[in-house]
């Protein structure tokens, strides 16, 4: 469907609904748009609610003929939480290499947004992903291609160890106890959004507190971030299984990246045949509102692509 279609009507939002998953597992959801149109999932990562895709974002893909669900992932806002206790001393075992037991895969939550389509009746559909999320669709275009119309891949890599790396001076932020409460939530957010932000479209301190105070109050786990960056360290290197993709592929990166590393997405779209690679000057790890068009734009663009 192209994007330069007539005029549509006002774009539909549902309530936010719950879908079981898995065993044990139900996800919050949330749709835009009109459920005839090209189903498009969306995936935040890590610690991200669905909140994190912002509704302007979700309202101009919709406009531009996609069916746009976002959702929460397991461990995140008012979606389940999964069990199993990881410890910032495992998860420096795991960063060096070291045998651990991680309490679930990306593998894992890739299926559960295959759970997702199912629920919704949807054999396949568009997927794009955000960071840790980039794992993950990238994950459900090798596991079950038939079900990726396209994949989109944004500020993401492709689990090798030696691209898409963090920027050492993260590492103290990311593995600071926040402190309790909803203000100190608000301000440990802030600090981090100011290091990994975009330098070219800096966000005021409002914004930030406003995003931080919503994901705080949809309901935040910290023993379900360290679940999800065990998932993240653990994850296997897809480098040789992402040259069997064979769907339109987008990769999105950020040339100021300092969560990951430019390389990572100069790495992913270098493994997938036929892929594109938007760089973008002055983007961190985040999505400036100024540059919505532009990532509206090129997701319409890439799911209107041909498979290879």
């Amino acid at each position: 469907m192209s994007s330069e279609s007539a005029p549509r009507p006002a774009v539909t939002v549902s309530e936010e609904l719950h879908a079981p998953v898995s065993p044990g597992i139900e996800l919050c959801y949330q749709t835009f748009g009109d459920p005839d149109d090209d189903p498009l999932l969306l995936v935040m990562g890590l610690g991200g609610p669905m909140n994190w895709w912002d509704p302007e974002l979700c309202r101009m893909l919709a406009e531009r003929g996609f069916f746009v669900i976002r959702f929460d992932n397991r461990d995140t806002g008012r979606s389940s939480r999964a069990t199993g206790r990881v410890t910032r001393s495992a998860l420096v075992r795991a960063f060096l290499g070291r045998r651990v037991r991680a309490p679930y895969a990306l593998a894992e939550l890739a299926g559960d947004a295959f759970g997702l389509l199912d629920h919704l009746g949807l054999e396949s559909a568009h997927v794009v992903g955000v960071s840790m999320a980039g794992m993950i669709v990238q994950t459900m275009a090798i596991a079950r291609p038939g079900r990726v119309r396209s994949l989109t891949s944004i500020m993401s890599t492709t689990g090798k160890r030696t691209v898409g790396w963090q920027h050492p001076s993260l590492f103290p932020a990311m593995l600071a106890n926040r402190g309790p409460g909803r203000e100190a939530y608000v301000r440990s957010s802030a600090t981090m959004w100011q290091l990994i932000g975009s330098p070219g479209y800096p966000q005021s301190h409002e914004e930030v507190a406003k995003r931080a105070g919503e994901t705080y109050d949809r309901g935040v786990s910290a023993s379900g971030v360290l679940r999800q960056m065990m998932a993240v360290i653990t994850q296997p290197d897809r480098s040789a299984r992402l040259r069997s993709v064979r769907v339109p592929t987008l990769v999105v990166h950020g040339l100021a990246d300092k969560m990951v590393h430019v390389s990572g997405g100069r790495a992913t779209a270098a493994a997938v045949p036929g892929a594109e690679l938007l760089l973008v000057d002055g983007m961190g790890h985040d999505l400036p509102r100024e540059l919505f068009t532009t990532f509206a734009d090129a997701i319409r663009r890439t799911a209107d692509r041909p498979p290879r």
